[in-house]
């Protein structure tokens, strides 16, 4: 596995891998990996010739009072991590790399609409964080395939649109969700919570797979199921951030004549904030 952090050096290489016909996946990701991540990898594997993951912890998509600063980074353990599931290259940027005339003199890219809302909604310019930097990625590594994961459905939603939009020849490639046993959804924040707490935390994911059942079996009344899906993680000690039955594709409120949706959620527990999904289809 090369490891690599110039882009000159990364543009060579992928330079030669496309003179040689070869394909190529990206799976963009902020380190600190677990098996979520590496599903990703192993979907990016059996997609392309050539699998370049990038470990970059992106600045622009954190919010005033967030936990950039705190945020997990284990490189050492990431890297011995992907070269045993035999990696091609990972692309380990500085900051100054990406952004060498810093965030405030950095052009962006917005998506509207899809943007809005949910984690839009609970964390102002994250997205276009998200977006930017994805954009970037793509520019830099020019995938055939980019992998993410489906726990962040509204960012898979995002980036799905933007390469559309933005006419970027790259198929998005969304990743089931990856589980503890438990059924609490894999993340790096989950390394701030006891062992304790990630059993309650469990409430998140059995809330949203009653609320499917309860559609599944014809209910109809949104805000009625909404109501009590969150009542029931008050009750566990969580605070909810939303709880929300939308269109599958679009993100926009569900309505009756639908049959595809999402049900999204977010909410804080012990200072972390927990966000999970789950898909619909009746």
């Amino acid at each position: 596995m090369q490891s690599i952090t110039e882009i000159k050096s990364l543009r060579s290489q992928i330079k030669a891998w496309r003179q040689a016909g070869l394909s190529v996946a990206l799976v963009p990701t902020m380190g600190n990996l677990h098996r979520g991540h590496f599903s990703l990898v192993e979907k990016a594997k059996n997609l392309a010739d050539k699998v370049v993951v990038s470990i970059f912890v992106n600045p622009m998509q954190f919010g005033e009072n967030e936990d950039l600063d705190n945020y997990p980074r284990t490189l050492s353990e990431d890297k011995q991590g992907l070269a045993e599931l035999g990696t091609d290259i990972v692309f380990t940027p500085s900051v100054e790399t990406i952004y060498p005339n810093g965030l405030g003199a950095q052009s962006f890219v917005d998506v509207p609409d899809i943007s809005l809302g949910y984690c839009g909604g609970s964390r102002p310019g994250h997205f276009r964080g998200v977006a930017t930097v994805v954009t970037k990625l793509f520019n830099l590594v020019q995938p055939d395939y980019a992998c993410f994961g489906e726990k962040d459905f509204q960012q898979l939603q995002v980036i799905k649109t933007m390469a559309c939009d933005l006419s970027i020849p790259v198929e998005i490639i969304g990743v089931p969700t990856m589980r503890d046993v438990s059924g609490l959804a894999m993340s790096s924040r989950n390394g701030y919570l006891s062992d304790e707490q990630k059993a309650t935390a469990t409430v998140l994911f059995k809330a949203l797979n009653t609320c499917a059942e309860q559609l599944k079996n014809g209910e109809k009344d949104f805000v009625k199921l909404e109501s009590s899906a969150k009542q029931s993680l008050e009750q566990a000690g969580l605070k909810p951030d939303y709880f929300e039955i939308a269109q599958r594709d679009t993100l926009k409120t569900a309505t009756i004549e639908d049959t595809q949706f999402v049900i999204l959620a977010a909410a804080y527990f012990g200072g972390v904030r927990l966000i999970d999904n789950i898909q619909v289809e009746i």
